[in-house]
């Protein structure tokens, strides 16, 4: 951070002044193209044609940037103030802070924004003071500026967008694929069809592919951290310079193009015990002259829950931490109840042919505890994980399916497998676990994470900063839980390749039963049930605030209906951020204040709770590759054939070869470790990166009893995590349920709510 010393003239009283502080930052430090970039100079017009800037670079000067005004009281109290940039460079405008002003006292301007060069812009740049108004209560002269400043951040729709632009529009998700290299590397276009219907992204603007004009062109791989997003959207320095240290550990799959051919058995694993080398001590990459710069062992951070326990390093292994991490690992948002007439699959059998499940009531009645399979359908204990439309109940029996060679019409080919505990079978027992892991795997990753939080939550970014002006309420209510959320979706649509929220989630999967004594009017058929135990605890406190704050603002349904910004808002979401859904009836009206509230509380769920349930675990639980595979390279073996033989003689070196191998296991560990970090500047729900978020006391209070019930929260968890008779807060691998702790220090602890979808 650098302070500057400001002079400026206004008005004609030259002898009544005033004081202020400027706070700003030179470029960003990673930038080491442009040394000098701390040195500003030039004149700056602020508040209108009358008051002028002048910077001078003081680099090592005191803290504080002080700002000396001639005081004009015809002024009155100042509202926004414009600035304009005549330095070669861009720098990071902090805060603005006028102290004394007369009959107004101290007067705050949060900027955080970047501030180009003035012949980037066609415009100047306007800041508001640090006040809220409805757009009905905005005062006069502000009105202008308010209504140009949302014209210029929603753009023209045309044009590749530079750096500099500021503008939030929305595009199709259109380059997964590199068609030019390729038929290989051809990817559909999500979004817009019948077909493939997706939340909207970002625009970027890039010109299209050669081979398909529907496709948009990718930057090269080793660029793609300069993908266009608004630049205040963008990691800070220090995010930015956490994030590409951490990634250095992946950056060979990037240099090695020898990776993609099949590895040899040598890179094979041939034991568990040899699969915990990589976290004691590494394991050798190939030799290669790529790789000269490189450590020659890359040791990961040790599971220190699921691989140190002294006792038994094999507890992973067993049935009962299988299903546990079904309701308190990664992906606790699968499971749900068979419910007693069991509705046809969504696959159509013209297309598809029979797709219904064989089991039957043989596969799995002996394993029901006496009851039969009416009595536990009745009294509501038959829970299914179901993928692809199939049934796969655990630990009963499960259910494998493959396409079927003929054609897609022939329906499924499947086989059932069940419990066993000796002999081949029970290799195959465990076999069949990790097909259902990797298929779980698959749907975490893609649906669960990536496109019921990144992909959900960006449209609401891009229309809360197109058509909610910064001095709207709800803009400063959700601001805080988009934070760097379109910066890793950008970067993971360059890298790696929902709707229901939690109550409705719960209701959709049969997992509650209406109870007017319990909270929300809503009882958990598992009691044990770690991820919405805790997330409802996590879901009221979130609900209370927003409605304290709602509160504030609107005092009735009517002023909902009257906001004529909010309209436009909920009318941009629905109709082009989720276009493809814009139908559905279960989107709210936003006619009423509740609609308001609770819309407010699931994108805050959404960008905080539930992202952080299914992300921050992943090295927990993930981070052990054997425990929770994400690819299988061989098909389950057939009695007779010779992987049948070899797993009879070596289950473990057989289990090992069907998953990944070492180097794909080093590449997949690395990724992992990423984004289960929590960066050094990250925010957390119940904080605010701007101390001055607000001056109002009665928000205040009530955001100081969010964070008071967070901690409550958290006391709560932890008495819950010791209760032995609760087996899944636990389990047998003694790795605890925090996912939804609110507190954590930085880094790799599985703890914590971030306030934002941001790794």
């Amino acid at each position: 951070m650098f302070h500057h010393i400001l002079d400026a003239i206004t008005g004609e009283n030259e002898e009544k002044k005033i004081k202020g502080t400027v706070v700003l930052m030179k470029k960003d430090v990673l930038d080491f193209n442009d040394f000098n970039a701390s040195i500003l100079d030039g004149v700056h017009e602020l508040l209108g044609q009358k008051v002028f800037l002048q910077l001078v670079s003081a680099v090592n000067a005191d803290p504080g940037f002080d700002v000396s005004f001639d005081w004009d009281d015809e002024i009155g109290v100042p509202g926004a103030f414009i600035i304009r940039n005549l330095h070669y460079s861009e720098f990071y405008l902090k805060s603005l802070t006028l102290d004394q002003v007369p009959g107004h006292g101290r007067i705050h301007f949060v900027c955080n924004s970047w501030v180009y060069p003035a012949d980037k812009y066609k415009t100047d740049r306007v800041f508001f003071t640090n006040q809220t108004f409805l757009p009905s209560e905005t005062p006069a002269l502000l009105i202008s500026y308010r209504e140009e400043e949302l014209v210029n951040l929603r753009g023209n729709g045309a044009g590749e967008l530079k750096e500099w632009d500021r503008v939030y529009d929305y595009a199709y998700y259109n380059d997964l694929g590199d068609p030019d290299k390729g038929p290989k590397y051809v990817r559909p276009v999500l979004g817009g069809t019948s077909e493939y219907p997706y939340p909207r992204t970002g625009r970027t603007g890039r010109a299209p592919t050669k081979t398909d004009p529907k496709t948009e062109s990718r930057l090269p791989l080793l660029i793609s951290v300069d993908i266009y997003v608004p630049r205040d959207e963008r990691f800070g320095h220090l995010k930015m310079s956490d994030f590409l240290a951490n990634s250095l550990k992946s950056i060979v799959q990037f240099l090695l193009p020898e990776f993609e051919a099949p590895c040899d058995t040598h890179y094979e694993f041939d034991s568990f015990a040899d699969t915990l080398k990589l976290y004691e001590g590494g394991i050798k990459l190939p030799e290669s002259p790529l790789l000269d710069e490189i450590k020659e062992n890359i040791p990961f951070e040790m599971l220190k829950d699921l691989l140190q326990t002294d006792d038994d390093k094999t507890a992973w292994r067993t049935d009962e931490e299988f299903g546990r991490e079904m309701l308190a690992g990664v992906n606790p948002v699968i499971i749900s109840r068979v419910p007693s007439n069991k509705q046809p699959g969504i696959l159509d059998p013209k297309v598809y042919g029979n797709q219904d499940s064989s089991i039957t009531r043989d596969h799995i009645e002996n394993n029901l505890d006496g009851l039969t399979i009416e009595e536990a359908l009745r009294n509501k204990k038959l829970f299914i994980l179901d993928h692809h439309d199939t049934l796969m109940p655990y630990p009963l029996a499960i259910e494998l399916s493959l396409p079927n060679p003929k054609g897609d019409q022939f329906g499924a080919i499947s086989k059932l497998y069940t419990l066993a505990e000796d002999g081949v079978e029970a290799s195959v027992w465990q076999l069949t676990k990790a097909y259902v892991v990797v298929n779980d795997s698959g749907h975490h990753q893609l649906i669960s994470h990536w496109l019921n939080t990144h992909a959900v939550i960006e449209p609401f970014v891009i229309a809360t900063n197109s058509q909610l002006s910064v001095l709207h309420p709800i803009h400063k209510l959700l601001h805080p839980h988009f934070r760097d959320t379109m910066t890793i979706n950008a970067l993971g649509r360059q890298t790696l390749i929902n709707a229901g929220a939690l109550l409705a989630d719960l209701i959709k999967r049969g997992m509650v039963v209406e109870d007017a004594n319990a909270p929300h009017g809503l009882r958990l058929l598992i009691k044990d049930y770690p991820y919405p135990v805790d997330g409802l605890k996590i879901w009221s406190a979130i609900e209370t605030w927003v409605h304290d704050y709602c509160h504030f603002y609107y005092k009735d349904d009517q002023s909902v209906q009257a906001d004529s910004e909010l309209q436009s808002w909920w009318k941009e979401l629905r109709e082009e951020g989720h276009g493809d859904k814009k139908d559905e009836p279960w989107w709210p009206k936003m006619q009423t204040l509740k609609d308001l509230i609770d819309t407010c509380t699931i994108i805050i769920w959404v960008g905080s709770a539930l992202h952080a349930a299914v992300n921050f675990g992943q090295y927990s639980y993930a981070g052990y590759i054997p425990n929770r595979p994400t690819i299988s390279r061989r098909f389950m073996p057939e009695p007779g054939s010779a992987a049948y033989e070899e797993l009879k003689a070596n289950p473990e070196k057989a289990f090992l070869k069907t998953i990944t191998a070492q180097l794909q296991t080093l590449l997949g560990i690395s990724s992992i470790e990423i984004f289960s970090r929590h960066s050094l500047d990250q925010v957390y729900l119940g904080q605010r990166d701007t101390a001055e978020s607000t001056t109002d006391v009665e928000l205040l209070e009530a955001f100081g009893r969010f964070r008071k019930e967070l901690g409550e929260i958290e006391d709560e968890i932890v008495e819950l995590n010791s209760d032995e008779k609760l087996k899944n807060r636990v389990g047998p691998v003694k790795v605890p349920y925090t996912l939804l702790f609110p507190t954590s220090e930085s880094g790799l602890t599985g703890k914590r709510i971030a306030n934002s979808v941001s790794i």
